[in-house]
């Protein structure tokens, strides 16, 4: 696409999104129920809220970048880049949150069936189904290949059992992608990567509290879940080959990491400017940290960008989410400090749901997770020695 065409897509973006994202959608996230998830039991908080969903569905912009035929709008790279350059321009809030566009549809996209593909992946862009992810156990967090939920083989269904933990919004989701070992012997070549219905009869969930006061996370419990092997023709229950689905594991895992780092612009947000004008007056050495911190976050911004054109064109080197995993982390963490220390002694508040800043001081207990969800820092910076700096030892 040459440069005026995408200057043409760039008005004409500009001009559908001034047309269609309501000014509510525009506003700063202020509790979940400002946060569309879709699937079958969702509800809209407003009117607003439904009138920007429904518009991004229609026209694909639930998810962009994936072809017509799956949902979305088939735009390329470059026009993906600019939407999401202009919907960040005006603030426009994300039109559908999903587990299934960040994880479970990029593993689909790779490793699916085309009847998986025209199944699922038209569900998770219409809003249709809410997804969770079945990874961690209590014996198996950073050691995720060590996991023992077991799936035995009864011929045209599998019977699953056990647990899995931090299964976030487990209580909420419609169906779950679920790693299951399916051979006792084999370590690694004997875990499948399963999809099934939440509502199956054995399934059961249970929420974690966090310090923080509330928590996503819960206990997810499968004792004698029957899992059909098939949906449909050409909808197989797992993902990639029997066995196999430690593969599709790995490369999930990317996406998620990326996902929590906020590789797509989360976590690149400047706050200086912001916070001075909240507080007035700040300490000129906070106001320093809070410079370098806004410089900081630009760099880890241009970082995601070259990260992401890398990916486009074969050239990214596959640690590179382990490294936006962990620096999005670190960023985050300190935001969420920083924004704790401008706001002096009102920031310690705790009981009202609202504060002029949002609840920080729930916000920055929550940020404490970062470092342990989607693999610990540890692990990361592990990866990292290994495999992009090849230290001795490592």
């Amino acid at each position: 696409m040459s440069d005026s065409d995408l200057e043409a897509f760039r008005a004409e973006t500009r001009a559908w999104l001034e047309a269609n994202c309501p000014p509510e959608m525009r506003e700063p996230v202020r509790d979940e129920d400002d946060i569309y998830w879709g699937g079958r039991n969702a509800t809209f908080k407003n009117d607003a809220q439904k009138a920007w969903f429904e518009a991004c569905r229609d026209k694909g912009y639930t998810v962009p970048a994936w072809p017509k035929d799956y949902g979305g709008a088939g735009l390329s790279p470059a026009q993906a880049k600019v939407l999401r350059e202009e919907m960040a321009a005006i603030n426009a809030r994300p039109p559908l949150s999903s587990f299934g566009i960040w994880m479970l549809g990029p593993a689909l996209l790779h490793f699916g069936t085309e009847g998986q593909k025209q199944r699922f992946l038209n569900e998770i862009a219409r809003g249709e189904i809410r997804w969770c992810q079945g990874y961690s156990e209590p014996g198996s967090g950073s050691d995720l290949v060590s996991l023992q939920t077991f799936g035995e083989d009864k011929g045209d269904h599998w019977v699953v059992n056990g647990q899995k933990i931090w299964t976030s919004y487990a209580d909420k989701a419609d169906w779950i992608f679920c790693l299951v070992r399916t051979d006792k012997d084999n370590k690694y070549q004997g875990i499948t990567f399963m999809l099934y219905d939440m509502a199956s009869a054995g399934v059961s969930t249970k929420p974690i509290l966090l310090i923080s006061g509330n928590s996503p996370f819960c206990e997810t419990f499968f004792d004698d879940v029957k899992v059909p092997k098939s949906y449909g023709e050409d909808v197989p229950a797992q993902v990639g080959e029997v066995n196999r689905g430690w593969d599709v594991a790995k490369y999930l895992l990317g996406h998620e990491r990326e996902m929590i780092s906020g590789a797509d612009g989360g976590n690149t947000g400047t706050i200086g400017a912001a916070l001075a004008r909240a507080n007035g007056a700040i300490d000129p050495v906070l106001r320093a940290e809070l410079a370098q911190f806004d410089v900081d976050a630009l760099a880890y911004g241009a970082m995601g960008e070259k990260f992401l054109d890398e990916i486009k064109v074969g050239k990214a080197h596959p640690a590179q989410p382990n490294m936006m995993k962990y620096a999005g982390t670190e960023l985050n963490k300190r935001r969420h400090e920083l924004m704790m220390a401008a706001g002096g002694s009102h920031a310690l508040e705790w009981e009202s749901e609202e504060t002029s800043g949002g609840k920080p001081s729930r916000n920055w207990l929550r940020t404490k997770a970062n470092s342990i969800e989607g693999g610990t820092s540890e692990v990361m910076l592990n990866v990292i020695s290994k495999r992009i700096l090849d230290l001795p030892g490592a």
